[in-house]
């Protein structure tokens, strides 16, 4: 994320409390009744029968561990720890307890002699299915220009805001169509993060990983209804969902030449307030190269997606494809047009100055739309080695889409070529989480804003790497990726609001801090370990440590570490169903 600091109201917190779990590495309120982070970690939303199972314990002696049955303490499995070594983000020394030859379902602790049980898991099948089931209808809450009824948001309903009808071009958007001070309509979209504003160019990555489910893990997706307003019409509610945003996407557009707009925003951030108390003047902002192929390779990807559904969609399919060759042809006569933030805007920049990644995933995505050769010799000519995507390195995206679709590749030499790269990529991950003392491929260096979406973006390229090669070893440290975020991780904490049994319940994000409910909006992934603190100035608590994995406040004030966001919602939603989808039966 790209944020500025700003001051916060604080909510009341009890200062005891975060005090008292300062040891732990947290600094939040626990869930009423539940004890701070044991020493033995895992996935507290348990596992499939057939998954890899691991769980941590923090620990510098070898010794054995057991699974014993919740309710009568049978004991089911027994097994070494393995040599507990150090792990430097969180500088504490950890064993690793391998439990997959668990596979009968039921509820389970794992124990070890000297210390408190773990928490309680399942094993079963649907291990993951309310889980994608909630990131994806975090989207849904997060809604611009609509009401929630409280039919579908529950205790979260709320009235409607930004219905964005009424936008302002700013004077860095200007052209001799739309001049300065003219207003256009942009409505819909989903509201980026913890703040009310929509942003071209995250919403790129974003919409790459919904549509990549879908084509991905169809079947997982078919018919499974998550309580929206659109839910059991002829549409899967994935495309549903992202058509909310896509709607919005397609009014950033220039209509006169094609150019995409970078931001729509007001000139700084909203307060902590209800998004119908939010009522400052919204602009669209400079039109940039980054927002444009975001723009065109999202567009096209949208547009095979679409196909199949043009009855529910009439002449969807065919509108994407015209604007994403709009766009591609702007970004060609502007090649290098990065967003500069006008003096008088202060929100998030989501600045990008470097756009061959942008034009090797846009060429991609056009390539497989139209077949057209010159687009995959752009691909080529821009493409570099596949790196684990985030908002501003999205090159790998391409890959991916072509790895995915290289039927369409024109030779075998570029079938294997495209395969072979995602396959290293895969291959460098799994290899860093095996050797790895936590049994995660996360460094040091990936603890940046948004480390819980890095985990979660490199388990995505690692299912990308299974489908591939269906190397069971890419699978598992996908697994050890998930169970990192959902609690396997040095403050035991899972990451994602209402889904476990240790949350986050003061996430920056307005309407749940806003909005008089005393549990968050439910489904958000947090943004988890941030060492470089940016908001410190701005918390009244102190973080408990500056070690890269530990380096979180569970307080609404930190957008550093504890803020939410579509982009990494998103690959919360793909890894979830991937994992259901790919794990074997048995």
């Amino acid at each position: 994320m790209t944020r500025t600091a700003f001051r916060l109201p604080i909510r009341p917190l009890a200062l005891a409390v975060l005090l008292s779990l300062a040891g732990q590495g947290i600094s939040g309120d626990a869930p009423a009744g539940e004890s701070a982070a044991p020493a033995i970690r895992l996935n507290q939303l348990g596992f499939a029968p057939a998954a890899n199972k691991l769980a941590i314990v923090e620990t510098t002696t070898a010794g054995r561990f057991e699974v014993v049955r919740e309710g009568d303490g049978g004991v089911v499995l027994e097994g070494e720890l393995s040599k507990p070594a150090a792990w430097a983000p969180a500088g504490r020394s950890a064993a690793v307890a391998d439990f997959g030859a668990l596979v009968a379902p039921g509820h389970y602790r794992v124990r070890v002699d000297g210390l408190p049980p773990s928490d309680p898991f399942p094993v079963g099948p649907q291990a993951y299915a309310g889980l994608a089931d909630a990131a994806l209808k975090a989207f849904y809450f997060n809604r611009a220009g609509s009401a929630l009824e409280a039919a579908h948001a529950g205790a979260y309903a709320r009235a409607a805001g930004h219905p964005d009808t009424e936008v302002e071009i700013h004077p860095s958007a200007a052209s001799a169509n739309r001049p300065a001070g003219s207003v256009i309509s942009a409505p819909g979209g989903w509201y980026d993060a913890g703040d009310y504003n929509k942003y071209v160019v995250n919403s790129g990555i974003t919409m790459y990983t919904l549509l990549a489910a879908w084509e991905d893990f169809p079947a997982f997706f078919r018919g499974r209804d998550v309580g929206i307003p659109e839910s059991g019409d002829a549409v899967p509610d994935l495309l549903d969902e992202s058509w909310w945003n896509l709607r919005w996407m397609l009014e950033m557009q220039d209509p006169g030449d094609g150019g995409v707009y970078h931001k729509l925003t007001n000139l700084r951030f909203d307060g902590m307030v209800m998004p119908d108390a939010a009522r400052d003047r919204r602009y669209v902002v400079q039109k940039g190269t980054a927002a444009a192929l975001d723009f065109a390779a999202v567009m096209a990807m949208a547009s095979r997606v679409y196909a199949p559904f043009e009855a529910q969609f009439p002449g969807v399919p065919a509108r994407m494809r015209v604007a994403a060759e709009r766009a591609w042809e702007w970004a060609q006569a502007d090649p290098d047009v990065p967003y500069l933030q006008p003096d008088d805007v202060h929100t998030g920049a989501y600045g990008d100055a470097a756009f061959d990644d942008e034009f090797a995933w846009a060429a991609a995505e056009l390539y497989l739309l139209t077949g057209e050769a010159g687009y995959l010799r752009a691909f080529e000519q821009h493409a570099q080695a596949p790196a684990v995507p985030s908002w501003a390195s999205v090159g790998s995206l391409g890959w991916m889409s072509l790895a995915r679709h290289r039927d369409r590749l024109p030779d075998e030499a570029a079938r294997t070529r495209i395969a072979a790269g995602i396959d290293r990529l895969a291959a460098a991950l799994a290899a860093r989480e095996r050797d790895s003392a936590w049994r995660v491929a996360m460094q040091a260096e990936d603890f940046v804003w948004g480390s819980s979406a890095q985990a979660l973006n490199q388990a995505m390229v690692l299912l990308q790497g299974y489908r591939l090669s269906a190397r069971r070893e890419y699978l598992d440290a996908a697994q050890s990726q998930l169970d990192y975020v959902l609690g396997r991780n040095p403050l035991g904490v899972s990451f994602v609001t209402g889904q476990g049994l240790r949350t986050p319940m003061h996430v920056h994000h307005r309407p749940s801090q806003a909005d008089g409910v005393a549990g968050p909006v439910p489904g958000w992934l947090s943004g988890g370990p941030n060492p470089r603190q940016q908001d410190a100035g701005d918390c009244p608590v102190p973080y408990a440590s500056a070690l890269p994995a530990l380096s979180w406040l569970d307080h609404d004030c930190s957008y550093a570490s504890n803020e939410v966001a579509i982009n990494w919602n998103a690959p919360l939603v793909y890894v979830a169903a991937g994992i259901e989808a790919l794990t074997p039966a048995e």
